[in-house]
């Protein structure tokens, strides 16, 4: 198995670990959508624990899979969980932002398939010392590649209030966001994930569906990792990588992630771009991609009621032309 991040540790001993429990989300739907090809190149933009790249490498065996993940933690387990089909893949720690550059840094163009699965995975939810969820007492850490510099703690304790109520409402939709920056700046320093949600409790409408503080850290998370820029940023590189009749599959969780991809898919399927009160098109734009599915597919009941934190997923699918 090629590897673009370390496997073994610093005594060159190999680590071993058992693999958590991981139900991947759409799993048929997306491999499916991928039109999978005898010998073809796949790449997942998202690995994680390796669930979908594992059903796409036993799907079509002779495929080529390239996996890459911002999250090292992810890809050891995905190494593993990989391990029958070693010489087929590639992993990458790595940032799908650059998406374009890793597929020419290991050769691996042009491709049949690209898949994204958003969001945050189970282990980055369940690993307490992550400070993604607020049903543990953590550091307000949030990032999805320790590399990086910025953290949830910094963007809380050290932005200004008008910033702060920005990110609340562009990334998290919070509707007191401007009433929340401000508590937070009167309460300021915060250290942990539960002083932040006790304090978003405040304003929360104990009546809601979800608790007070999802919309909060749902917004700090996504500007830490800068998740929609990177995701805006890649969806466009797809178009020079994809092959013709190569699909480009996502599956986003939430109605940010979701416009922002059938925005990008409608727009690549469109035969003209021109506002529409012009009467003649002049814009002179070609079509690249061709919608596979117009309406969103989403977890049947069944696969909800079994895997509950799939529920608000919806996949979408072109094809390059």
């Amino acid at each position: 198995m090629n590897q673009g991040c370390d496997p073994e540790s610093s005594s060159g001993e190999t680590i071993t670990m058992s693999l958590p429990t991981h139900i991947p989300v759409l799993v048929n739907e997306a491999t499916q959508g991928l039109q999978l090809r005898a010998g073809g190149y796949f790449v997942d933009c998202t690995v994680g624990l390796g669930g979908h790249a594992a059903a796409i490498l036993e799907a079509e065996p002779s495929g080529k899979l390239l996996g890459i993940d911002a999250d090292p933690e992810a890809l050891k387990i995905a190494e593993i969980r990989l391990s029958d089909y070693r010489e087929a893949v590639t992993l990458v720690n790595d940032n799908f932002a650059n998406l374009e550059a890793i597929c020419t840094k290991y050769h691996f163009r042009p491709v049949d398939g690209i898949l994204f699965d958003l969001g945050v995975s189970s282990l980055q939810l369940d690993t307490a010392r992550r400070g993604f969820s607020f049903q543990h007492d953590a550091p307000l850490d949030m990032r999805f590649d320790p590399r990086q510099e910025l953290t949830a703690s910094d963007i809380v304790n050290t932005l200004p209030e008008e910033e702060l109520a920005h990110i609340l409402t562009k990334y998290g939709e919070e509707h007191h966001s401007r009433q929340l920056a401000r508590l937070i700046g009167q309460n300021r320093p915060f250290s942990t994930t539960t002083q932040l949600a006790q304090l978003a409790a405040v304003l929360g409408n104990k009546h809601s569906r979800i608790h007070p503080a999802t919309r909060t850290f749902m917004a700090l998370r996504i500007a830490v990792n800068k998740e929609l820029e990177n995701l805006a940023a890649s969806l466009r590189q797809t178009i020079s990588l994809l092959r013709p009749g190569g699909r480009l599959v996502v599956i986003s969780y939430h109605s940010l992630e979701d416009r922002i991809v059938k925005q990008f898919m409608q727009r690549q399927a469109s035969s003209c771009l021109c506002p529409p009160e012009a009467i003649i098109c002049r814009c002179g734009h070609v079509p690249t991609l061709k919608l596979i599915s117009r309406k969103v597919i989403r977890p049947t009941s069944l696969e909800a009621e079994s895997n509950p934190r799939c529920r608000s997923a919806k996949l979408r699918i072109a094809e390059q032309l």
